[in-house]
């Protein structure tokens, strides 16, 4: 099947060698949803599956080699966001992490103080408990968002009462990447004397996170969003937080997640977050010129693209656009041999109804349905965000002109 190319060639051109070309150098571009774990982490975290692989509440040698790397694990985890070792409490991931710190917040409250205040952006981890905790009397709060995805901080001073136990706002948006004022909400949450908790997950690895800097009481971490797999997360809860466990069996962590632990992916996630320490702030540096490489190219073949999300204040590696006068998630479907990317959260991604985000940051239709989310990752080159963009753009364009 022959497509117009999309840059440097006439209208009647076909694309049939360059796609073919293309199709033998495809581009991942949706870091945002999930990144392949760094070989240095499968190395470190293979040997806990195979000869090391003991309970670490066991008494004996094996049990001792595996608390060992847990306790080095969490060490690691807790370098990377300023935080004390027994500060960190790892879970099965970052939706786990966000259903402990809101549930585990409520259950442990005064009954006098039932409120949350949360933003219509958030990922559904927090949304959806929110909604779980409303049914069981809680009152929520879903601030608005400006038409760059961002709350204004003095919305959340005027959404607090004298109930309100818990503020909730993600520091980076996973679908258009902006970067919310979680100083500026922290100080007012202080004064309070409101616990503040934040979903970190898109912005570990990609930006230094401190929780001190950041005025935070609980900070959700997700392994998979900075090079650990699947399936392990951790929840940074400060010392003194009234919080209690949403599961319960023996006192692994703490107290606060009963299991026997998955030491391999704990190991994985040390190794990831001591991986990503050392790689800041020149990680940073590489993801900001990609994506803005990423993006000149594709101005330069679709000059009424729109960019979606705050043009500064957003994470490094994530470019969110809408693609005029075509469906997103059509024009991805014609060219996903050769870009993987996605149209938003990889939660939600097989829908064609408007994102719960773009439609709070007040876009219209037309420009919402037209939205791709592009997200880099650190081996991402130029030369590869330049055949994504020609390949979008050919995409585009055969789809525009039909």
């Amino acid at each position: 099947m022959s497509r117009e190319f999309g840059s440097g060639q006439s209208p009647d051109s076909t694309l049939t060698e360059d796609w073919g070309s293309m199709l033998m150098q495809r581009t991942y571009l949706d870091y945002a949803a999930t990144t392949p774990t760094h070989p240095d982490v499968l190395a470190a975290m293979t040997p806990f599956f195979t000869e090391a692989f003991g309970n670490a509440s066991s008494i004996y040698s094996y049990g001792r080699e595996s608390r060992a790397a847990i306790a080095e694990a969490r060490a690691r985890v807790a370098a990377l966001i300023g935080a004390r070792d027994d500060e960190i409490v790892f879970t099965g991931g970052g939706t786990e992490a966000d259903n402990a710190a809101l549930k585990g917040v409520a259950f442990a409250a005064d009954t006098r103080r039932n409120h949350i205040i949360t933003t219509a952006i958030e990922h559904h981890a927090v949304l959806e408990t929110c909604n779980f905790l409303q049914k069981r009397g809680t009152d929520v709060t879903y601030l608005p968002v400006d038409g760059h995805g961002m709350v204004n901080p003095d919305d959340v001073r005027k959404a607090i009462t004298g109930k309100t136990m818990l503020v909730s706002v993600m520091h980076a948006n996973n679908e258009v990447g902006t970067l919310q004022p979680i100083r500026e909400i922290a100080g007012m949450a202080r004064e309070r004397g409101i616990l503040l908790h934040t979903d970190a997950s898109q912005s570990a690895g990609k930006l230094p996170l401190n929780v001190d800097e950041l005025g935070v009481d609980l900070l959700t971490l997700a392994g998979h969003k900075f090079y650990a797999p699947k399936g392990v997360g951790a929840l940074y809860v400060r010392a003194g937080t009234p919080i209690r466990p949403v599961l319960h069996g023996a006192e692994q962590e703490h107290g606060l997640r009963p299991g026997t632990e998955n030491v391999a992916g704990v190991v994985a996630l040390g190794a990831a977050a001591a991986l990503a320490k050392r790689l800041l702030p020149a990680a940073s540096d590489h993801l900001r010129a990609v994506r803005d490489h990423l993006h000149q190219h594709l101005l330069s073949a679709i000059p009424d693209l729109r960019l979606n999300g705050h043009p500064e204040h957003r994470l490094p590696n994530t470019l969110h656009v809408s693609f005029p006068g075509v469906s997103g998630r059509a024009m991805l479907g014609e060219a996903a041999d050769v870009v993987a990317a996605s149209v938003g959260s990889a939660c939600h991604s097989e829908r064609d109804a408007v994102s719960g985000v773009l439609a709070a940051m007040g876009t219209d239709a037309a420009r919402a349905a037209g939205a791709v989310r592009l997200s880099v990752g650190r081996g991402t080159t130029l030369d590869e965000v330049e055949r994504a963009a020609d390949a979008l753009a050919c995409a585009w364009r055969q789809m525009h002109t039909r």
